[in-house]
């Protein structure tokens, strides 16, 4: 079983890749002003079949970043371009709005999602996450759970708070390992290097090297919202344009086909 320092260097190499990409599409898409979505990797799959869809219907083009929300929220704070955030938690679009960096009167919470847990497809066993599940035996003495930080990742605090409601915190903090993002954590599993990751339940369904094998309970946790808000100084006509597309019945649509909650 790979070590936690193995965990961590292959989810920084992951986010570093991301990183190394987006300034140079983040600066082209500035000189044409094309909107600039800053968006929490939960939400990849949809966003890009919902940019799809608005270029083939307007001809317009549509730049996305995906990381971690909290990522994003540091980034918007340090002047990186963005017409839009949309965050996988309230707490980091709370963050944005306190900063004064998104606008609090352009905030919509259209989608939510679930909390699961997932095992690698050839080791995947279903179980039931209640306070009786005996974490020790499903992890054994080395297993790795891995989540996004638990600190700062909005899935990384959910699982911590969930796991805490459950009375399991404890007993299963020694083995999680946190990455910088949910879809760093998804690839983790994907390639059998942790006994279980804690995902959304859309990040599941986009690969099948991985089955749910559980779900936490609704009420262990806060609901799983994502507010969108338009960034501070970017209202620009491209950019309502894209942000009302964000709510219109065909992203509704997308975002329904995509595994998300639709409010």
């Amino acid at each position: 079983m790979p070590s936690r320092r193995s965990f961590l260097r292959a989810a920084a190499t992951l986010a570093l890749a991301s990183a190394l990409l987006a300034p140079l599409a983040l600066r082209e898409a500035r000189a044409d002003e094309t909107p600039i979505v800053f968006a929490a990797s939960s939400l990849t799959n949809a966003f890009q079949d919902i940019g799809k869809a608005y270029t083939a219907k307007t001809g317009k083009k549509v730049t996305f970043s995906f990381a971690g929300s909290s990522a994003l929220a540091k980034q918007l704070q340090s002047g990186a371009p963005a017409s839009i955030f949309a965050s996988a938690d309230t707490k980091w679009m709370d963050f944005t709005e306190e900063k004064g960096l998104t606008l609090k009167d352009t905030r919509v919470t259209p989608i939510g999602n679930s909390l699961v847990l997932i095992m690698p497809a050839g080791t995947a066993k279903p179980v039931t996450l209640d306070k009786s599940f005996d974490w020790k035996a499903f992890l054994g003495a080395d297993g790795k759970l891995v989540t996004g930080l638990t600190d700062s990742v909005p899935v990384g605090i959910y699982a911590k708070t969930a796991l805490t409601s459950l009375g399991q915190w404890d007993t299963v903090k020694s083995h999680v390992v946190g990455a910088e993002n949910v879809r760093a954590a998804l690839a983790l599993v994907e390639r059998g290097e942790a006994t279980a990751g804690v995902v959304y339940s859309t990040d599941a369904a986009i690969t099948k090297d991985v089955k749910v094998v559980g779900t936490f309970p609704a009420d262990s946790h806060p609901a799983i919202e994502y507010p969108f808000e338009i960034v501070k100084g970017q209202d620009t006509p491209a950019a309502k344009a894209f942000f009302d597309f964000l709510v219109s019945p065909e992203a509704k649509e997308i975002f329904a086909n995509s595994g998300v909650v639709v409010k």
